[in-house]
């Protein structure tokens, strides 16, 4: 099964030159042109990663987009794409996982966005070892909180995040060049 991934971009261009290279390289690709189509999409379609750019309608248009991912009950990993340097204060619970830079090879993108497939899969079984060594109901799925949240919680993970886990199973193989 094909990793799937939302890429969320308001720059024409940049979506779809993003989309053809994902696709060339195997992965299942939507796309979103706005952040209210993009959180639309996370609410309908389940994803493995979201990759949304940070300034769109609006400089906080991307913030939400990683809210609604880090929100969405099936965890995706998250990353952030743009070509301006950002601070990482201030993002009230809307951090991403990996902050990729507009401007890099295609062969650097791919890289790390495998390489972020991977941690966010260890972590996810991490998540469920945990969950199934602690017996806990109480829950981070009601609750709704980023993977980070619940794993400091302790509090079982939902059955969403074992699923993905198994699902990124696949994610383990690193791109070696």
């Amino acid at each position: 099964m094909k990793r799937r991934i939302l890429l969320v971009d308001d720059d024409v261009a940049i979506l779809l030159t993003l989309k053809a290279v994902l696709e060339i390289s195997g992965f299942d690709v939507d796309t979103a042109a706005s952040a209210r189509e993009a959180k639309g999409k996370v609410r309908s379609r389940e994803y493995h990663m979201v990759i949304s750019d940070m300034r769109m309608e609006s400089d906080a248009a991307g913030a939400e987009v990683i809210q609604a991912a880090r929100l969405a009950p099936y965890h995706p990993a998250v990353a952030l794409l743009t070509a301006f340097p950002v601070e990482e204060e201030g993002w009230d619970g809307a951090e991403p996982d990996k902050i990729l830079v507009k401007a890099t090879h295609t062969r650097v993108l791919l890289q790390q966005i495998e390489k972020l497939f991977a941690s966010h899969a260890a972590k996810l079984s991490k998540l469920a070892a945990q969950a199934a060594g602690n017996g806990s109901i109480a829950g981070s799925a009601k609750r709704k909180l980023p993977l980070s949240d619940a794993a400091t919680l302790g509090d079982e993970v939902p059955a969403a995040v074992t699923k993905a886990a198994k699902k990124a199973g696949g994610a383990k193989k690193l791109a070696s060049a």
